[in-house]
């Protein structure tokens, strides 16, 4: 076995040009260092909360002594870190930042991390996109503005407010706005049975006292056709905020957009004699449409807790839909333990149903 005699110095010598000290390594044009899974623990970051959101740079509110290096409360300008670009920030987020935090004007901090949210508000554009658009993080109250009139208002529209607010987690709260244009107790009948807190407004006579004392040591997200008076209302609790105003075409009915973008704005209940925490109102771009493309059935059913009993009386599997075998809805509204006011609440049931279960048919 004589090809088992070699000789180890005339075997290496062929792979004598792959010598480390000889290798050349690849240049590095950008001058960095190897990118690394391992990121930073930032225990210098200071917390706040996101107030605004505008082109891709944050308003974050840091409160007094939340930085030991600055005791002032201050409102810091901030971007988002790379490792975050593909997770939404908005309004209501608490958030840690790094950087410059002194909040002087020119100075920019970076957002490094979002903190859990105990409540998520969302929307799609129709009942059909998927796509969910993120509204506030962390509010507690849904404040729903309609007008009396002008433009109309529309049972359907707060009947979808009302499901998001329920699949959110969120307390519903109702103010119905322009009383002085149109009699409004017609349509609040139909949310008599939920037992939403319900406010009366109109210009020069806002229940100020009442709904900062509803909005006292919370966060609630003001919501709205455009149109309705929902910034003329903010403006009033928070006179300084000064929100665009808008008015109601003549023609069409519609009002126009005004709040272009959601921002958080704290409220002052000693401007009306109140002894009473300061809350948060968030004001949101007008809709005129609510889209409830995340919200499972389930989550409809909950936002009628009215019909609730009715609901739980019907067959295993029962659709809750017009065609419906054997649905104890049918059956209460035949044997009158339904009125027209219950009729209706039905029939809005079954449109929010009937339209979640269309557009998922189409997607198949």
């Amino acid at each position: 076995m004589s090809w088992l005699n070699f000789d180890d110095d005339d075997a290496d010598e062929p792979y004598g040009e792959y010598a480390d000290h000889t290798v050349r390594a690849r240049p590095n044009p950008k001058a960095n260092r190897p990118r690394t899974k391992r990121r930073p623990e930032h225990a210098d970051a200071v917390g706040g909360m996101v107030t605004g959101v505008d082109r891709g740079r944050y308003a974050v509110l840091v409160a007094a002594g939340a930085d030991p290096e600055d005791a002032r409360e201050r409102t810091v300008v901030a971007s988002r870190a790379r490792e975050l670009r593909r997770e939404a920030i908005v309004t209501g987020d608490r958030v840690q930042l790094v950087g410059d935090v002194s909040g002087e004007e020119g100075s920019l901090a970076r957002i490094v991390s979002v903190g859990d949210r105990r409540t998520l508000l969302r929307r799609s554009a129709d009942d059909s996109d998927r796509v969910e658009r993120v509204i506030v993080a962390n509010a507690d109250q849904m404040f729903i503005v309609i007008a009396a009139a002008n433009p109309e208002p529309r049972v359907r529209l707060v009947d979808r407010y009302l499901a998001a607010a329920y699949d959110a987690g969120i307390t519903p709260l109702l103010c119905i706005t322009k009383t002085d244009l149109a009699d409004p107790e017609p349509f609040l009948e139909t949310f008599a049975s939920l037992e939403i807190p319900v406010f009366r407004s109109q210009v020069g006579a806002e229940p100020l006292a009442e709904i900062h004392e509803a909005l006292a040591g919370r966060t609630t997200v003001f919501v709205g056709h455009s149109g309705v008076g929902k910034s003329t209302l903010i403006n009033a609790l928070v006179p300084d905020a000064d929100r665009a105003t808008g008015h109601v075409n003549e023609v069409t009915g519609r009002g126009r957009h005004t709040s272009s973008s959601s921002i958080a704005l704290r409220t002052d209940p000693s401007l009306v004699g109140l002894d009473a925490v300061p809350g948060w109102v968030v004001d949101t771009p007008g809709v005129r449409s609510f889209g409830l493309g995340h919200v499972d059935a389930e989550s409809i059913l909950r936002s009628f807790h009215d019909l609730a009993p009715l609901i739980d009386q019907c067959p295993r599997g029962c659709t809750h839909l017009a065609d419906a075998p054997d649905c104890e809805l049918d059956a209460a509204i035949a044997d009158g333990r339904l009125d027209a006011v219950g009729a209706e609440r039905v029939e809005s049931l079954r449109r929010l149903l009937h339209d979640r279960s269309a557009d998922r048919s189409a997607e198949r």
